[in-house]
């Protein structure tokens, strides 16, 4: 049996009256690691926009709205979400459909982030419900309403694990075209080079990205005038071998396929998402990485981020070269799972996130990177604040 809410009320009531744990999803199309354990309380039913209000940058949507009819309605009025969320359905392998509380529930962020924020950082207000039943509202539906921010951000990225969120406001802006530079590199060390010299110009750049064997990518957005200097500078401020994507919807496509990772979508066994300072990415967790297990990546956030691929056949290699006993694909993904959580942890304060991985391994493994901790103890206690009976989403992150 699945409980599908369809008001507030409703999921008020029935967080209240859970007897066990519960399963929190939305469209399901985001979810990492194991399946939490418990009945599924689906938000899918808690769907529509609330308030739009072009003039005043403000929109105002339950939880269960589809991003895509989100996204939808703000471009009919020239406007976009600013921090670009990734759509990784198709990454993933799933069928459902993506909702702006899953958005807001996993702080999913795209390539603009590094100029716009995060998703939280656009986060105006939200209303949830505790594990105890509780309706909390906290933040407003206006941007100059600053009343508990903090509590809003922290909803951002804590995977329904202090609440059940039912209504979420942002900040929008408006939609600008972009133009796309492509340089041409031969490492990702060159390709640091050319994104840290275009991030640190003066030119207003709003994404930054490397594909192997392919080139770096810098994105400028603006009014035309404005983005045809802005290139011509980075392009003689950049040098080497490099190619304009003046064309706004080809631009588009390019990071919208950066963004939801759809290069990884077939053929891989398993992938990581890997976020940390962009000169410990390239210099020392990609160099000492690859010096035992051959994998495929993409870069960005201006290095900030990493996509990590695993095919079948490298799995098996990394079986081969970093298990002691079995030499399975599975046994390879979980060895190099848990060296590059080792790394992160060790090596680069980073973190690493196992987004993709066949039921086995996702079984026997923490898809999230482990807390320090200290913060661990700081998670436990927010977690006993918000779901003193540790009924949501429980065993994620940690808990």
């Amino acid at each position: 049996m699945m409980l599908s809410p369809a008001n507030e009320a409703e999921l008020a009531n029935m967080v209240a009256d859970a007897k066990g744990p519960l399963r929190v999803v939305g469209g399901g199309t985001r979810s990492i690691g194991t399946a939490a354990p418990g009945e599924v309380l689906s938000m899918a039913g808690m769907a529509g926009v609330e308030l739009y209000e072009p003039g005043a940058l403000t929109l105002v949507a339950r939880a269960g709205t589809p991003l895509a009819e989100i996204e939808a309605l703000l471009a009919g009025e020239g406007q976009m979400l600013p921090f670009e969320p990734p759509h990784i359905g198709a990454l993933l392998g799933r069928d459902g459909t993506s909702t702006i509380g899953g958005v807001v529930a996993a702080n999913a962020s795209g390539p603009r982030r590094l100029q716009a924020g995060a998703c939280r950082d656009s986060l105006i207000g939200v209303r949830f419900v505790d594990g105890a039943g509780a309706v909390i509202k906290n933040g407003g539906r206006v941007m100059k309403n600053v009343t508990g921010y903090d509590l809003v951000k922290l909803m951002a990225g804590s995977w329904g694990t202090l609440g059940v969120m039912s209504e979420v406001a942002f900040k929008v802006l408006p939609k600008l075209n972009g133009a796309t530079i492509a340089v041409e590199v031969n490492s990702a060390s060159a390709a640091l080079d050319v994104m840290t010299k275009a991030m640190t110009s003066p030119f207003d750049v709003n994404g930054a990205a490397y594909v192997p064997g392919e080139a770096a990518y810098i994105r400028v957005e603006g009014l035309e005038g404005s983005v045809d200097y802005r290139v011509k500078q980075l392009t003689a401020l950049i040098g080497g071998d490099t190619t304009v994507i003046d064309d706004p919807e080809a631009s588009a496509a390019l990071w919208a396929r950066l963004r939801d990772v759809t290069d990884f979508a077939e053929g891989s066994a398993a992938v990581w998402r890997i976020s940390m300072k962009a000169s410990d990415m390239v210099e020392t967790f990609l160099a000492g990485a690859s010096q035992s297990v051959r994998f495929d990546y993409r870069l960005d956030w201006a290095g900030g981020l990493a996509w990590v691929n695993l095919t079948h056949d490298g799995a098996v290699e990394a079986a081969q070269a970093l298990a002691t006993g079995e030499r399975s694909a599975e046994a390879g993904i979980i060895a190099f799972h848990n060296s590059l959580q080792q790394m992160c942890s060790t090596m680069t304060g980073g973190h690493a996130s196992l987004f993709k991985a066949p039921d086995a391994v996702l079984s026997q493994v923490n898809a999230f990177q482990p807390e320090a901790p200290g913060v661990a103890r700081l998670s436990a206690g927010l977690r006993a604040k918000f779901d003193p009976r540790g009924i949501l989403n429980t065993g994620l992150m940690g808990g």
